[in-house]
């Protein structure tokens, strides 16, 4: 490729140093923005040993990849298909998540070929390098959108009594909906002009990264860059929803304590807070990591020893958050008895035999509202 030679020579210039090529390649094993050169020097000048690192990387990612796969294809399959039979009885709250099934499963169906691509290298093109970057980060912008769209919605509903939403007027949950694919598509532009099958020629393999050099040589520049990416992430992806999940749910909770509503108020207790930890623990350890990280590549005095931890540790607590899109069908749609009552009667049609308790059913036939609301437009999903 063109490309590759126009790379290698810039690479061979006096202008390009050791320190700069940590630079070049802020690379993605999906959106983690996490550049994997691992060429950094320790403090007498030698360059790194990248064996250790390309070793963990072909051995982890696969694994933590094919797991967080086949876990989240399979409970979103599920979910995506009770919405489908109970489509005449859809509310706000359904609309939403079936948004967000499909954005998870969207970004899941990409992690096979970054499990590939810590094995093997890139060996699909620069092509489908850019689609693939750019659909895994619109889907995880538009899964993150669209919690704090349903946070928001049960705020208004709950706390203030107010629907922003209703099925009186369906235009505006679906122009909620549009509006947060069209914004996640904004924030993946930087995928359709940085993103290329590039050769790493210590690595010996071609990887799909962002390659800011294509544009810009100088090593100011390209960090600027670098660092804008890193801060968008972490504002749109993190701060901004994290923001808005604690503010929500505080309030509801607080809402929540003040009422009578026994069983319910304790049942909704219990799901809040598991929303609200599973996100954060999913997503606080990764986002801690690629903080550290972005502070540490501005470091001449970075040791291998530093940068290699910094590697395996954002490689690890990726996959963690990744596994928060296995995660929301069980905490939107599988503590739900509306949900578990739909799935039954589906795999029933199916021909199954299934024996369910008494408790169960009795308790399932005389659930009549939502854990979540007040609101008859927000009971009536078969999320809660």
């Amino acid at each position: 490729m063109t490309h590759d030679n126009s790379l290698n020579s810039l690479m061979d210039s006096e202008k390009f140093s050791a320190e700069d090529n940590q630079w070049l390649f802020d690379g993605i094993d999906n959106y983690t923005d996490s550049y994997v050169d691992g060429s950094c020097c320790d403090g007498g000048g030698d360059i790194c040993d990248l064996n250790e690192g390309m070793h963990f990387e072909a051995l982890f990612i696969p694994v933590l990849y094919s797991v967080a796969f086949v876990v989240g294809v399979l409970g979103n399959g599920v979910l995506l298909g009770v919405l489908a039979q109970s489509r005449k009885t859809w509310s706000v709250t359904d609309t939403f998540i079936l948004h967000l099934g499909v954005a998870d499963v969207l970004l899941l169906v990409t992690l096979p070929l970054w499990a590939a691509q810590a094995v093997h290298g890139w060996a699909f093109g620069t092509s489908l390098c850019k689609i693939t970057g750019a659909m895994f980060t619109i889907n995880f912008y538009c899964g993150i959108f669209l919690l704090a769209c349903i946070s928001l919605d049960r705020y208004l509903s709950i706390v203030h009594a107010t629907q922003m939403y209703s099925r009186k007027k369906p235009w505006v949950v679906h122009a909620s909906c549009l509006a947060v694919w069209l914004f996640s598509l904004i924030l993946s532009i930087p995928d359709w002009i940085f993103l290329h099958a590039v050769k790493d020629d210590r690595r010996d393999k071609i990887e799909c990264v962002r390659n800011y050099y294509m544009y810009s040589s100088q090593v100011q520049v390209v960090g600027d860059w670098r660092l804008a990416s890193r801060l968008i992430y972490h504002i749109a992806g993190f701060l901004l929803p994290s923001t808005i999940l604690i503010f929500c749910y505080s309030c509801i909770l607080r809402r929540l304590r003040c009422g009578t509503q026994g069983l319910q108020k304790q049942k909704a207790f219990k799901v809040i807070v598991a929303v609200v930890l599973v996100f954060f623990l999913c997503w606080t350890p990764y986002n801690i990591t690629l903080m550290v990280d972005t502070l540490q590549s501005g470091n001449s005095s970075e040791t291998c020893g530093v940068r290699t931890s910094l590697e395996k540790a954002k490689i690890i607590t990726s996959s963690v958050g990744y596994l928060h899109c296995s995660l929301n069908p069980i905490l939107y749609a599988f503590v739900g008895v509306k949900f578990r009552r739909q799935l039954l009667q589906i795999l029933r049609s199916l021909g199954c035999k299934l024996h369910t308790s008494v408790n169960l059913q009795s308790f399932a036939s005389s659930r009549r509202s939502s854990i979540w609301s007040e609101s008859a437009d927000t009971s009536n999903s078969i999320a809660v």
